[in-house]
């Protein structure tokens, strides 16, 4: 499965692929503006970016030109717009893929995969256990145990527990944990994520200060690492 930059303005189509991507297995970042775009793809390397062309800051085509200036990464246009001399000047300018509305999740998530193997992007199946030190988790049975027993988790707690350990090492921020885990928009503090950090630690028998799974790095976000930070 891939790590999708989704680009869309309105935010009907916007939540609907979100949810339909999601559900197929990719982790997709959705934002609305072309400045959120160059933003998230320096900063989270996408494996392709869903660009529309119609969006509020500035026009499609200059963000093709400027995500290009900064990033193979493939690019699928998924626009209303279908004139062919547009098409053909967009595909010379650096976008690997035409798509015009409307279309199916499907139809996207097999042009998605046709694109990385065509860019050797191509990504393997997420592992379904994922084990570090005495802890192991079963994403397809959504259980996890710790030193052979099992934990008693809520639903959250195993969503948030399997997001952060299928990115060892790397820090995941609150605003990534609130928009992939909760669903929710990144605004303001939110303390259900200090909850169910909380709840989870105590469950994995560590804490903040003395923790062996879920590391905070303060003022950024929580790393997932298996023994000391």
């Amino acid at each position: 499965m891939a790590t999708v930059l989704l680009v869309e303005d309105d935010h009907v189509i916007r939540g609907a692929l979100l949810r339909s991507l999601t559900d197929l297995g990719h982790t997709v970042y959705a934002v609305g503006t072309a400045l959120e775009a160059l933003r998230r793809v320096a900063s989270d390397a996408p494996d392709c970016v869903v660009l529309d062309l119609g969006l509020p800051d500035l026009d499609g085509s200059d963000a093709l030109r400027m995500i290009r200036g900064v990033s193979d990464t493939p690019i699928i246009i998924a626009t209303a717009r279908d004139d062919e001399a547009e098409i053909v000047r967009l595909l010379k300018a650096g976008a690997d893929d035409y798509m015009v509305k409307p279309f199916t999740s499907a139809h996207l998530d097999a042009r998605m995969a046709s694109v990385l193997r065509r860019t050797g992007r191509a990504t393997r199946e997420p592992p379904s256990i994922i084990e570090a030190g005495g802890l192991k988790v079963d994403l397809a049975q959504r259980q996890a145990y710790l030193d052979g027993a099992l934990l008693t988790l809520t639903r959250k707690e195993f969503d948030l527990l399997a997001y952060l350990a299928a990115r060892p090492g790397r820090v995941v921020s609150r605003r990534e944990l609130l928009e992939e885990v909760w669903r929710q928009p990144s605004v303001g503090e939110d303390q259900t994520i200090d909850v169910h950090l909380y709840w989870l630690r105590r469950k994995l028998g560590e804490s903040a200060a003395a923790p062996k799974y879920l590391h905070t790095v303060r003022g950024v976000g929580v790393r997932f690492t298996a023994g000391p930070a």
